[in-house]
């Protein structure tokens, strides 16, 4: 099985991640598209020439790895994507060979997040747009995506986790010895082999995690363009709401 799990940036997406990689059955893969994108747009990201010179710049390339033989010879494959980098000239096609799932989270805590790491972000920099657009691509490919909040994963990481694994079709009775959700709550501090080249300027607070954070704050308190850019967003976020996973 290969999951395509899309998000914004500031998810909880390096968390899931890292939950996938502790499982012995998964090969997992950071942001497969970051190269491509940067390189396509021209957008100036932090460490945007250390990315483009470790990743792969065209996308016929990125999307035959991520259909093309799992690393590691593992039986599956976590690839973590974000949605912003799915320029719109990019091939979505290969999104019906995959099991495409959607990671929410409420946009108030993802503009505040991504505010702290990246000065004046626009709409696009987030995603929700384009993870709406790709929601909707893939259920006129005929699968229905599955969509887990973010919020709900960090109230009860077990339940939901398990949940995911259900949805997507590895039930609880194929699960590997020690391999269920369990094995995916904890990891060791510090990050993982497959943590992408950008690693040192995004992923401070979950490399120094060693599991999931406990349930959210109340939500931040935005204003002015803040406060807009997340207003913006909210319509997208509560059309894929609407269909997420819940216990």
């Amino acid at each position: 099985m290969r999951i395509a799990m899309w998000s914004g940036p500031r998810n909880l997406s390096t968390a899931m991640m890292y939950a996938f990689a502790q499982r012995p059955d998964f090969a997992v893969w950071d942001e497969p598209f970051y190269a491509a994108y940067l390189a396509a747009s021209g957008i100036d990201h932090p460490m945007r020439d250390e990315v483009i010179a470790a990743g792969e710049t065209d996308p016929a390339g990125v999307i035959a790895r991520c259909l093309g033989p799992v690393p590691d010879g593992k039986e599956h494959f976590y690839q973590k994507h974000m949605t912003q980098h799915m320029l719109p000239e990019f091939p979505l096609e290969w999104l019906a060979e995959v099991t495409n799932v959607f990671l929410i989270r409420h946009p108030m805590r993802v503009v505040a997040s991504y505010a702290r790491k990246r000065q004046n972000p626009g709409a696009d920099d987030l995603g929700f747009k384009r993870q709406f657009e790709l929601f909707e691509a893939v259920r006129a490919m005929g699968q229905d995506p599955v969509v887990i909040d973010s919020a709900d994963i960090r109230a009860d990481p077990e339940g939901m986790l398990g949940a995911l694994l259900e949805a997507v079709g590895i039930p609880s009775d194929e699960w590997l010895p020690n391999a269920g959700p369990q094995i995916m709550l904890q990891w060791p501090a510090g990050g993982i082999p497959e943590d992408g080249v950008w690693a040192p300027h995004w992923y401070g607070a979950v490399q120094r995690s060693t599991g999931f954070a406990g349930p959210e704050a109340p939500l931040p308190d935005l204003e002015g363009a803040a406060g807009e850019l997340a207003d913006g967003a909210m319509g997208y976020y509560e059309a894929l709401s609407r269909s997420k996973l819940t216990l």
